[in-house]
């Protein structure tokens, strides 16, 4: 059994572990807050612009453009974002094994990476970094999803890859997030979401389609970049309020149990005392 001494010290350090915590559980809470505001206010233009996009393509007819069809690398980037800091629960694993159970074979992918715990996980398992914007995430603004996406883009043009995927937490609600991989390009449209419209009527592009879409594509694709850069922050302080949470109600469960092993402790000790006065006193007389 434990000494009064260790189970005492014990007790100090959980209990300074409690209060670092909580202050973690509160910053994150006030960031979420911040964060959720702004993914809430975001998802409708992003939502429309994927809507709008694909809409346009599906009744745009048999359209020969790099953009909607696979090139002939067999490379395929993914777009991965996660975290700087550690401490939210399952959030960067979740996103690594997101990537793992792809389909995307190790020596095919190349990694554009966002999140400097999911870069170690990744190199760890072999995965090729392809380029590292971490500090991205610490601030994301709309300037950064254009030049990242020009970076990956150019890749796709030159044919160094043949698809563009996207790897990020799609934030729900502050309980629910949810790891998610979409297909960024080639683009791809269900023309079964067009069935209660008229799919007869074809798109008309002026000056012509090729040069619509070369605008209209990097567009879309930053918007829907930068709508997940927004998601994942929120998603991550929401989980990382959750992970805090969670171990500050572990450290009470602790710091209950270590009293009770304190208590008992103490009073074995005096009972001890009182014995051994009992006995010399007998002793002596």
């Amino acid at each position: 059994m434990a000494s009064m001494r260790d189970i005492k010290r014990r007790k100090g350090s959980i209990q300074s572990t409690q209060q670092i915590t909580k202050a973690m559980k509160l910053v994150s809470t006030v960031k979420l807050q911040k964060a959720r505001n702004r993914a809430e206010q975001s998802n409708p233009y992003f939502n429309h612009m994927y809507q709008t996009v694909t809409s346009m393509l599906a009744r745009s007819g048999s359209l020969n453009h790099p953009y909607l069809k696979a090139g002939d690398s067999n490379k395929k980037a993914i777009i991965t974002i996660a975290s700087n800091r550690g401490l939210a629960g399952g959030y960067n694993s979740n996103i690594v094994k997101l990537v793992t159970s792809s389909g995307i074979a190790v020596e095919d992918a190349q990694i554009y990476m966002i999140g400097r715990k999911a870069k170690e996980q990744l190199m760890r398992k072999g995965y090729e970094i392809k380029a590292d914007y971490s500090d991205v995430i610490e601030g994301p603004t709309y300037e950064d999803a254009i030049t990242i996406c020009k970076e990956v883009l150019e890749a796709f043009s030159n044919g160094e890859i043949g698809e563009i995927y996207l790897a990020y937490t799609h934030f729900k609600n502050t309980v629910s997030h949810e790891p998610t991989l979409i297909k960024l390009l080639p683009v791809e449209f269900d023309e079964a979401d067009l069935q209660e419209s008229d799919s007869n009527l074809l798109m008309n592009y002026e000056p012509n389609e090729e040069e619509a879409l070369d605008l209209i594509i990097p567009k879309y694709l930053t918007s829907l970049f930068y709508g997940a850069l927004v998601e994942a922050v929120a998603s991550e302080n929401g989980a990382r309020m959750q992970a805090m949470d969670s171990a500050t109600s572990n450290a009470d469960e602790i710091i209950s149990d270590l009293t009770l092993k304190y208590n008992r402790a103490r009073q074995g000790s005096i009972t001890q005392e009182l014995t051994e006065i009992i006995a010399g006193a007998e002793a002596i007389s």
